[in-house]
C-alpha cells in the first residue's frame, strides 16, 4: 500500500509539474507537521494559500496554471484566454490567468488569488480531460466566452475566425454551443457571424469587407476562399467574382515583408494570365474608405458585364456617384459602337 501511495504521489508531481495542494499532500500521507517543516526549510514554497511548489526554482507555465486551478478549488477550470492558450488559439500567453467556477460558489475560501481572474458561470461544463491534464472549458465554450467578453465586433469575430481558421472547431459546433446557452451577448450577431465563417470569411478584415463594402452597397456576392490552380499547386483567393473575372484580395498586415510582396505580385500576375483582374485592399479601405472601395469595385464589375446597380450604404454615402465617375465615358458620334 505504501509503495502504491508513493507511486501515485510521484505520478501526481510529474503530471502537475511539481505543484500540489495541501489536501493532495495529506492524501499522500504527509502530516500537517511534515508539510510545515518542508515549508519552513524552503524545500517547498507557498504559491497560493494551500498550494505549494515542491521543486526548486520558478515553476513552469504549466505549474503556474496548475497552482491557479488548485487554489480555486473543486469545479474550477481554465477559461477565456487561458483555455485559448491550451487550445492553441493564442501564440503568446496572457499575463493574468483566467479561471471559471460555478456561479454562486466562492473560490479558494473567499480569498482573492493573486494573478488570477475568476469568472462565474451558470453553464460551466469543463471539457473532459484525464486527471493528469489541466481542466479547461471546451474550444466552443472558450470561443463564446471570449466573444461575450470582447470589446468590439472586430475582436469578437477575430476569435471565431481564429478558431475556425486553425481548425480547432467548426461553425456548426460553435452554433450548437451557442444554442445551448440561455444567455449570450450579441446572440443575433454571433449567429450571423458563424454563417459568414462557414462561408469562408476568415478574418475581421474580410468580415468588414463582406459586411461594410459588399453587402452594404449591393454588390454581387463573391465566392470566399476560392481555390485556383496556379502551376503545380493551388492557391486560395479571398473574394472571387468568377462570372466577371474580378478578384478582391485583403491584406491586414501593417508592414508587408518583401517576400510577401513578391508572393502577392506573382499571384496577381498569375490571375491576370488566367483572365482575372486582382484588386488589393487593406484595413482603411474596408472601414474608413469603404464607400470609395465599393465604387471602384462596382465600376470594374460593370465594365466586365455586371448589370446591377450600386446602392448607398447611408444617407451620406457617395458610392453611387463615385462609381459613375469611374466608369469609362460613353462614345458619341459616328464612331460610337
Amino acid at each position: 500500500m505504501e509503495d502504491e501511495r508513493e507511486l501515485q504521489w510521484l505520478s501526481r508531481l510529474q503530471a502537475q509539474f511539481g505543484v500540489v495542494s495541501r489536501d493532495q499532500a495529506r492524501d499522500a500521507g504527509f502530516t500537517e507537521r511534515s508539510i510545515e517543516s518542508r515549508l519552513h526549510s524552503g524545500s517547498w514554497r507557498r504559491l497560493h494559500r494551500g498550494v505549494y511548489a515542491t521543486l526548486t526554482g520558478l515553476p513552469s507555465r504549466e505549474g503556474r496554471l496548475w497552482a491557479a486551478v488548485l487554489a480555486a478549488g473543486s469545479g474550477a477550470a481554465l477559461s477565456h484566454q487561458s483555455a485559448a492558450e491550451l487550445h492553441g488559439l493564442v501564440d503568446t500567453p496572457a499575463r493574468l490567468i483566467h479561471l471559471s467556477v460555478p456561479a454562486g460558489r466562492q473560490p479558494g475560501r473567499n480569498q482573492k488569488i493573486q494573478g488570477v481572474i475568476i469568472h462565474r458561470s451558470r453553464c460551466l461544463v469543463p471539457e473532459w480531460q484525464p486527471p493528469w491534464q489541466l481542466p479547461r472549458t471546451s474550444v466552443e465554450d472558450t470561443v463564446l466566452d471570449l466573444v461575450a467578453a470582447a470589446r468590439t465586433f472586430d475582436d469578437a469575430y477575430g476569435w471565431i475566425a481564429r478558431a475556425v481558421g486553425r481548425r480547432r472547431t467548426t461553425p456548426e459546433l460553435l452554433g450548437k454551443a451557442l444554442a445551448a446557452r440561455s444567455r449570450m451577448r450579441w446572440r443575433a450577431w454571433v449567429t450571423a457571424a458563424l454563417a459568414d465563417a462557414a462561408d469562408g470569411v476568415h478574418s475581421p478584415l474580410e468580415w468588414r469587407y463582406v459586411c461594410g463594402v459588399e453587402r452594404a452597397h449591393g454588390l454581387p456576392a463573391a465566392r470566399r476562399q476560392a481555390k485556383r490552380r496556379h502551376g503545380s499547386g493551388a492557391r486560395y483567393l479571398d473574394n472571387l467574382y468568377g462570372k466577371y473575372g474580378v478578384c478582391v484580395e485583403l491584406d491586414g498586415a501593417v508592414a508587408h515583408p518583401a517576400e510577401g510582396r513578391w508572393r502577392d505580385m506573382r499571384r496577381d500576375n498569375a490571375n491576370l494570365v488566367q483572365g482575372t483582374v486582382s484588386l488589393r485592399y487593406g484595413w482603411p479601405d474596408a472601414t474608413d474608405h469603404r464607400c470609395r472601395t465599393a465604387a471602384e469595385i462596382a465600376a470594374l464589375l460593370r465594365r466586365r458585364g455586371w448589370k446591377g446597380t450600386i446602392r448607398p450604404c447611408s444617407p451620406t454615402c457617395q458610392a453611387p456617384r463615385m462609381s459613375v465617375r469611374q466608369d469609362p465615358p460613353k462614345k458619341v458620334g459616328p464612331d460610337a459602337r
